[in-house]
């Protein structure tokens, strides 16, 4: 659903070119090979940087990147400009810009053209103010993220146009929601095309205009116009499942991305059976919590990592169970039985791939990494490989009561000593 910040008719998505030998997300497509292709575009009081942009994707740029469709972010009075001055179906230049050119149609139309709106739901005649600039940001990420996530679509984003903080939005809600096949430009013309009401794009054949400044005429079929390609760092990955397909603030969404870099830090809670990754909290459900707790401790302790095929694996794994649920509640009678049967893989796989998920979709890919449960080293004469936790052992805590360890000394840090987490390890009588 469209972002209440901004009016818009069709859902859009963008797709962007690229320069030759990048590759998309699709293997090694190149944006210009995905099926859905938009130009995406802040616009002010010049319309021109659209038919500039599209006529160098579409004549010039070689691989051509023909965009499928148009998408416009704009003010109220940008909108009218590009509406009279675009689309109007007798003078409007991209129409002219295609016929001139022979190009295919493209969907652009006033249902792109999205104009930014305040909080009360006003069109935005200018943005000048604080307030006015929060709306512009949310409603610029609002539409990326939104364009962002259809997979066969790759984006072509330009900053020419409209007031400088629209650009550095645009441009930094690419970086947040980018993908490998989104691009980001800014095109250029050279003088005395630059900015002149008349031009629009290099004709094919010769028209006049005159220079504003002396009135000296001027060809606009020797007008020059290039894109500068501009790399940006992809963030997607940083962040979370909710801001990337819910309708967070601007604000909200840097703040997530800036939490995306902290010390690596691992905390558990049993008693809770919470773990505090990365300063994000997840819940698990006893049994994985349990199985998450056994491989923090084994690493924290330096031990490998474990494999169900390991005789002690089921024991001690039963223990840290029987820690969160007790030993004569229901739930631990049934995995006492389910155990006592042996382990295999169909016994842990689905929990380490539930918790990897669960931490995915708390932290984001990106950020979860350090804390997902991995396979590790190989068992010694055997074609089994072990999982676990790759952490370095001061990076991870076990929190709850003091704790007295295997020398008998009191140290922080866990729930249940390991000593005694070993005994209990062990089968019982």
């Amino acid at each position: 659903m469209p972002s209440p910040l901004f009016r818009s008719g069709a859902a859009a998505t963008l797709r962007a070119g690229s320069r030759p030998g990048n590759f998309g997300d699709n293997g090694d497509m190149e944006p210009h090979d995905h099926p859905r292709r938009i130009l995406l575009a802040v616009t002010g009081l010049s319309p021109q940087v659209v038919t500039e942009t599209f006529y160098w994707l579409a004549v010039q740029r070689r691989p051509m990147f023909m965009p499928t469709e148009i998408r416009l972010i704009t003010t109220a009075e940008g909108a009218d400009r590009a509406r009279l001055e675009l689309l109007h179906p007798d003078s409007g230049r991209f129409h002219r810009l295609r016929r001139d050119y022979e190009l295919p149609r493209v969907h652009f139309k006033e249902d792109g053209i999205h104009v930014i709106e305040d909080s009360d739901g006003r069109p935005l005649t200018d943005i000048r103010g604080p307030a006015d600039n929060t709306s512009a940001a949310d409603c610029i990420t609002a539409i990326v993220r939104e364009l962002t996530q259809d997979d066969d679509c790759a984006l072509h984003v330009s900053i020419a146009g409209g007031r400088k903080t629209m650009g550095y939005y645009l441009g930094y809600a690419l970086s947040l929601y980018g993908r490998a096949q989104d691009r980001l430009s800014h095109v250029l013309v050279n003088a005395p095309y630059e900015s002149h009401p008349e031009f629009f794009y290099p004709t094919p054949r010769s028209r006049v205009i005159h220079s504003l400044a002396d009135g000296r005429p001027f060809d606009t079929r020797d007008a020059q116009v290039t894109v500068a390609d501009i790399p940006f760092v992809r963030l997607r990955d940083g962040l979370n499942g909710d801001l990337l397909t819910g309708q967070a603030s601007f604000s909200s969404v840097v703040a997530e991305a800036q939490r995306a870099v902290p010390p690596v830090r691992l905390i558990l809670d049993p008693a809770a059976r919470t773990v505090v990754a990365g300063g994000e909290q997840v819940v698990l459900s006893p049994r994985r919590f349990a199985l998450y707790w056994m491989l923090a401790e084994r690493a924290l302790r330096g031990r490998p990592g474990i494999h169900w095929s390991e005789p002690e694996v089921a024991a001690e794994l039963l223990a840290y169970y029987r820690s969160l649920v007790g030993e004569h509640s229901a739930e631990y009678e049934r995995a006492e039985s389910a155990f006592g049967r042996g382990l295999d893989g169909g016994n842990l796989n689905p929990d380490k791939s539930h918790i990897n998920k669960d931490l995915e979709r708390h932290l984001g890919r990106r950020r979860a990494a350090p804390y997902l449960i991995a396979t590790t080293g190989q068992i010694p004469g055997t074609r089994y490989r072990r999982i676990g936790l790759t952490l370095a052992p001061d990076a991870i805590e076990v929190g709850g009561p003091t704790r007295r360890d295997a020398s008998g000394s009191a140290a922080s840090g866990s729930a249940k000593p390991f000593d005694e987490a070993r005994h209990a390890a062990s089968p019982r009588d």
